[in-house]
This record gives C-alpha cells, structure tokens and sequence, in this order.
C-alpha cells in the first residue's frame, strides 16, 4: 500500500464516505487535533509511570481513533457505516478513574500553573490540545451535529487529563505551583 496518494494535491481529502472536502473543513480540523491529541497521549504514555495509567492512557487513545472515525463520517452515513459508538461505560470509566485520582491528591484551592516535570508538562499540553479539539467539535455540532455522547467524552477526557498532571505532579515529587493573582494598586 503506497501512502500517498495524490488525490490531496489540491487541497481536498476524502471523509469515510468518500465525499471531498476541504482540508480546511471543521470536521477535519476536529479529527485532526484528535489525531493531535492521540500523538501527545503516546509520547506520555512513553514517560516513567505507572502500567495502570499507562493502561487506560492506551484505552483512550484507542477510543480517540472512534473518536476519529466517526467524525470522519458524514451523521447522514453514520449508520450505513459500521463504526463504533463512545458509550456512557467510556464516559464513566474516566469520571472513575478521576475519582480515585481525586482521592489521593490534596484539595485544589487555587489555578495551577502548568509545569512542574516533563512528563507534568505533556499531560497539560495533551489537555490544552484536549480542549481545542472540544472546541472545534462543537464548533461543527451546531452545524453538522455530532453524538452528544462524544461531546461529554472529550469534555470530560480534559477534566481527567487535568486530574492526571495532578497526579503526576505528587507522584513525581513536581511542586504544584499556585497561581495567585496580582492584586492592583490603587
């Protein structure tokens, strides 16, 4: 199989059902920052932590490639095509894990500035990437809607991510570091 294909070269790409459209498209913005997203998982599911949440690191990045494909696919070919479905256990197998993170972490008084570690650092920047892919997503749900149950997923696989550097961040012996605004003088 050749990987290129040049039916690109004008700018156009192919959705799962064959349709061209733009590269600029909504919808491939927002599965390409999936596509994002899944790439910064990887590189910090290569860091040093432990098999668990290397575990469910590598179950979400399976998930975001259903993610992909079925903002791949056009809503109006959705059920022509076999393509999985982000169900409510997906949902709530990240709410569980928070869960327990939350359970072991100091109580959050304060915005934290990300950093800390490295491996800190990428989960952050996963999340930042995590949001701007729910933000393109809803962007293209008022107009070509896409299954609410993929929108909670990516909302609350940001709120995990977050969860997650926290984790990272006592496990790793990373100051947290507060963000205290600066009070205005008068």
């Amino acid at each position: 199989m050749k990987i290129y294909t040049k039916t690109g070269d004008k700018g156009t790409t192919a959705l799962f059902t064959g349709k061209r459209v733009p590269k600029h498209h909504i919808r491939i913005e927002s599965y390409g920052t999936i596509d994002e997203l899944n790439s910064f998982l990887g590189l910090l599911r290569d860091q040093d932590m432990d098999s668990h949440t290397k575990d469910v690191l590598s179950l979400i990045q399976n998930k975001l490639f259903t993610v992909g494909a079925i903002l791949a696919t056009e809503p109006t070919k959705e059920n022509r095509l076999k393509i999985p479905r982000i169900s409510d256990e997906d949902i709530h197998l990240l709410e569980k894990e928070m869960d327990q993170m939350n359970e072991e972490l100091p109580e959050m008084t304060h915005f934290i500035l990300p950093g800390g570690h490295t491996t800190v650092s990428y989960c952050h920047i996963a999340r930042t990437i995590c949001r701007r892919a729910e933000r393109m997503i809803s962007y293209l749900h008022e107009n070509d809607p896409v299954p609410e149950s993929l929108l909670s997923y990516i909302n609350r696989l940001s709120d995990y991510l977050f969860v997650l550097a926290r984790k990272l961040s006592k496990e790793l012996q990373a100051e947290e570091v507060k963000w205290i605004p600066e009070k205005l003088k008068e």
